[in-house]
């Protein structure tokens, strides 16, 4: 039979065991039995009847009567003629009914106990009992068919193991691995409290454009579209900043939107050409209440997901409790290549070490690196990866920060940090730029790159100009990235763990 890459049966060619539960499908239909079912109204959830169980302290000698309606996917399933025991799952939790023919009626039992496979659904009426071994269990008065599954679930012993399978097939993985759903039940979890966190805080919540006249706000290859109607190019964001901003300088002090970036690159365990971040602005504030607002933020988030601010991932033992420990980009930079700081300036310097290293040296202009580049690549190299406890790293050069406000002590740095946790960029937060002029001729720069061939330098917006004219104040602003923050915290060590939909390679 013709098979696809993941060994399934090409469109409209079946499985014998899919033939035989349509065929199962086509005996309920001539009973009478809708397999595709009607609304189930009035069932609890399997979580809100676990709940109820306890609060009656039921004994095998003196069981109370808990009547229930519940529904679910039958993941379970064991017969023995007369009987069966079927275990459903909801989106709370799993749980036992037992189903016998005395109890529904011949005919329906008949029909039922023949006809259904693990993966149907089906809605039970009952009352609660516990089994001989003590499980609690519903002995059903009436079963009804509510959705037919006429794809077999993977084998329960081994589950759905390939990777790639998984990720494709994310509905099954759902399904038949309890972990997998678990992070993204606290994923939901995390989400939810990060905007409970900043509503608390003063921030507003915001809704920005995801299609962008010119991509801006960070350095990245956008996604290209067409608008038929207005017969013009557009770009699905890269970064909401430049959005956000023009919220400030409308009069939103405080702003912070969860929202969906795309940029045009390539896979890794730590990337996703579409990924989630969360970008808030703070007028009249400093790096520095960034800075502490963040540690707030992770240190609440980790007792709210593990009940402490001690996190294991992997050999690590992460502590969120704060402060967190802040280190000088260009002092660390010093250290770790033994070079003074005068010759973290020189190209020539950078140069040697670049490929005493081996490390591809970065694209050029006018015949030459960029000096910031060859630093970055460095610091990239021989230091982020150690960086395994909470860390800011401040004072970022100018060059690679192009909204990014110029330190007052020292013009070629920026007022700016990233926050690194076992080994990756986790934050990004500046003091944002807001002389107009300055930021214009920036962005003319950017424009020389982009003109030199990097696909990664935006265009000028020059309505951001426009808004800057009409005067943002002193405002900071950051970007936390939302599936790496997730994956600290549900131990996950490829982001493709916590996005329900990675993007893959078409088969």
């Amino acid at each position: 039979m013709p098979e696809d890459k993941n060994g399934q049966p090409l469109t409209g060619e079946h499985s014998e065991q899919e033939r035989v539960r349509r065929q199962k499908r086509d005996r309920l239909i001539a009973s009478g039995i809708d397999p595709y079912g009607e609304p189930f109204p009035g069932r609890e959830s399997i979580e809100t009847l676990r709940t109820r169980i306890p609060a009656l302290n039921p004994l095998p000698d003196n069981i109370p009567v808990i009547k229930s309606r519940i529904a679910g996917r039958i993941v379970l399933l064991r017969r023995f003629g007369k009987a069966f025991f079927a275990t459903l799952q909801d989106a709370t939790g799993r749980f036992q009914v037992y189903i016998r023919k005395d109890h529904i009626g011949e005919e329906l039992y008949d029909l039922i106990s023949e006809n259904t496979d693990i993966g149907d659904h089906i809605g039970v009426d009952g009352t609660f009992f516990l089994t001989k071994t003590g499980e609690p269990t519903l002995d059903a008065s009436s079963v009804t068919f509510l959705g037919k599954s006429v794809h077999p679930l993977p084998e329960k012993w081994h589950g759905l193991t390939d990777i790639e399978q998984r990720y494709r097939q994310r509905y099954i993985d759902l399904i038949v691995n309890p972990q997998s759903r678990d992070v993204f039940l606290r994923r939901a979890r995390i989400l939810g409290f990060i905007r409970h966190f900043m509503e608390s805080e003063g921030f507003m919540e915001v809704e920005t454009p995801m299609m962008h006249p010119s991509p801006g706000g960070a350095l990245a290859r956008p996604f290209v579209t067409h608008h038929n109607a207005l017969d013009v190019d557009l770009y699905l964001r890269i970064a909401p900043e430049l959005y956000l901003k023009r919220l400030v300088v409308g009069g939103f002090d405080k702003v912070f939107e969860i929202n969906r970036n795309f940029r045009n690159e390539g896979f890794s365990p730590r990337h996703n050409p579409e990924f989630t971040m969360m970008e808030f602005y703070m007028a009249y504030h400093s790096p520095e209440d960034l800075m502490a607002l963040t540690e707030k933020l992770f240190g609440r988030l980790a007792m709210e997901i593990h009940g402490s601010t001690s996190v294991p991932y992997g050999d690590d033992l992460l502590e969120f409790s704060g402060p967190f420990k802040r280190i000088s980009y260009f002092d660390a930079l010093a250290q770790a290549c033994a070079l003074s700081r005068d010759n973290l300036f020189r190209e020539d310097s950078l140069l040697k070490l670049v490929k005493k290293k081996g490390l591809p040296i970065p694209p050029v202009r006018n015949g030459k690196p960029y000096t910031a580049d060859l630093q970055n690549l460095l610091f990239e190299e021989m230091i982020e990866k150690t960086l395994i406890q909470p860390t800011f790293v401040t004072g970022y050069p100018r060059a690679i920060s192009p909204l990014a406000r110029s330190s007052r002590q020292d013009p070629e740095i920026t007022d700016r940090f990233e926050l690194f946790v076992a080994g990756v960029e986790i934050a990004n937060g500046f003091m944002e730029l807001n002389d107009p002029d300055e930021q214009l001729r920036r962005f003319m720069s950017q424009l020389e790159s982009r003109n030199s061939g990097d696909l990664e330098a935006p265009p000028p917006d020059m309505d951001y100009i426009r808004a800057l004219e009409i005067g943002l104040p002193p405002t900071a602003g950051e970007g936390i990235g939302i599936d790496r923050l997730v994956m600290l915290l549900t131990g996950q060590h490829s982001i493709r763990d916590v996005l329900l939909f990675p993007q893959m390679r078409p088969l």
